[in-house]
């Protein structure tokens, strides 16, 4: 998996060239519905600037129909709605955070969390331990107990749901999501949380670990909106971490025949989500929302970006339109000589990823140190932003310059928009706010170029730099 973990980015860019250097499969409908006016706002993140302002770009009467590598805008023709972005509390990023002085994660929050900057507003948390924790811990440890008498959150009242907290308050609106990266050691064949697969027997027992973790969320303060049966279903990372595998009928019946009615027998409004692994398993998810009654209780997918190719989940809305795509992890390599600079690798990636009808995107570690730590597990991966261990100065990374262009710009229940262009090398999304607000993100990884867009009877000249990512913004 190390490998696939750092190719991904590329693959996913991949895969987006494929999407966008298409032919127009058909003619734009409803263009002169909406034709622009005034000037649009620009800002673009390139060699030495982040999220920059730059000189707005007006629109000007068209001169005839849109030339070669146009970029032709149909708002009228609308996709999904988008529900936000954002990236994991997990317990490591959680404990970066607690070291900072109340004075800087005041501020670091503010800048992450607040509406009026960064907006984070889908983030995750871990149900127990994950490979980025202190050490391994599940809510239950020792020898079995069907009962749960041993249940308790006491580990994370320490760092984690403090910062929970402290996040809500800058984004009231925080959506989260939590994922179990294993089940307590002793409901699983080998006895432990490293690897190892789920024992049916126990799936029952299970179902009330879910009930009442989120039962002792809710009383802390910190609801949760979703949940993911397992955390990277088709693998146990040879034994290196916490992982579990759940085959497939394992999951389908276990949401159907234990969590989903423990959820309805105790009037939990929990949203469950299915898979949340790697686009190459969407034959599962089809299968999974396929098995009778698993619907009536989840009827979401989650994905991961390390295998396949994004376009893969569109066969999943092509077989189910009404079901919700979200994608749930992608982190950073902390040793990859451009980790501060890959803005463009992660931005075609996200385009790629809402244009394949994912609602939101949420990234890896909120934060970690210098080294990728705290880390028990066998992988490099860097936050999104990086805490010193000693000095305690916060950086950001490439992947945080790649989500400003989306997160300052791209409000919650936002609807994307019909963009088409046979440009090559050039990734593009379009979204408009419910207020009517359009916003446009450009992704140029080669040489400075500019690109002509057409929309309705209007048509401007964008300058994009070389390596660049920009925003666009108008009404």
């Amino acid at each position: 998996m190390e490998n696939t973990r750092r190719d991904f980015l590329r693959v996913s860019a991949f895969g987006l060239a494929a999407v966008t250097a298409k032919s127009f499969a058909e003619p734009v409908e409803n263009a002169d519905r909406d034709v622009p006016s005034g000037s649009i706002s620009v800002r673009v993140t390139y060699a030495d600037k982040r999220f920059a302002a730059a000189p707005p770009v007006a629109w000007l009467p068209a001169a005839g129909p849109a030339g070669a590598n146009s970029i032709v805008l149909d708002p009228a023709k609308k996709f999904q709605e988008i529900l936000g972005f954002g990236a994991a509390f997990t317990d490591a990023a959680c404990y970066m955070f607690s070291q900072l002085s109340p004075a800087s994660r005041e501020q670091l929050f503010h800048e992450l969390f607040h509406p009026s900057e960064m907006g984070l507003n889908v983030c995750r948390t871990c149900i127990g331990s994950s490979d980025y924790s202190t050490k391994v811990y599940s809510y239950d440890e020792g020898e079995p107990d069907p009962d749960l008498k041993r249940f308790s959150i006491d580990h994370d009242r320490e760092y984690i749901l403090p910062m929970l907290r402290e996040a809500r308050k800058h984004s009231p609106d925080l959506f989260l999501f939590s994922s179990p990266w294993s089940p307590p050691g002793w409901m699983k064949a080998n006895g432990s949380m490293l690897g190892g697969s789920m024992r049916r027997a126990y799936m029952p027992s299970y179902a009330n670990y879910f009930v009442k973790f989120l039962q002792g969320y809710e009383s802390e303060g910190v609801p949760v909106q979703a949940v993911t049966v397992q955390n990277e279903v088709d693998t146990d990372q040879d034994g290196r971490m916490p992982a579990c595998i759940w085959p497939q009928e394992y999951e389908a019946d276990f949401v159907r025949r234990n969590l989903g009615p423990a959820f309805q027998s105790n009037g939990i409004k929990t949203q469950i989500w299915l898979v949340d692994h790697n686009y190459n398993l969407w034959g599962r998810a089809i299968g999974e929302l396929e098995t009778p009654d698993v619907r009536k209780y989840a009827s979401s997918i989650a994905w991961h970006g390390y295998v396949g190719q994004p376009e893969w989940m569109s066969r999943v809305h092509d077989a189910f339109p009404d079901v919700p795509m979200y994608w749930t992890e992608g982190g950073p390599d902390y040793t990859a000589p451009n980790y501060a600079a890959d803005w463009c690798e992660w931005s075609a990636t996200y385009s790629s990823i809402l244009r394949n009808w994912c609602r939101s995107i949420t990234g890896w570690n909120l934060a970690l140190d210098q080294r990728g730590r705290p880390n028990i597990g066998p992988f490099s991966c860097g936050g999104l932003v990086t805490i010193h261990s000693q000095t305690r100065e916060i950086t950001r990374s490439g992947q945080f310059w790649a989500f400003a262009h989306y997160t300052r710009s791209v409000r919650r229940n936002a609807r994307r928009f019909e963009t088409q262009s046979t440009a090559a090398n050039l990734s593009h999304a379009g979204f408009e706010n419910p207020d009517g607000e359009r916003v446009l993100v450009l992704t140029n990884p080669g040489a400075e170029r500019r690109v002509p867009l057409q929309m309705s009877r209007k048509s401007a000249e964008v300058s994009l730099p070389a390596g660049s990512v920009t925003t666009l913004v108008w009404r």
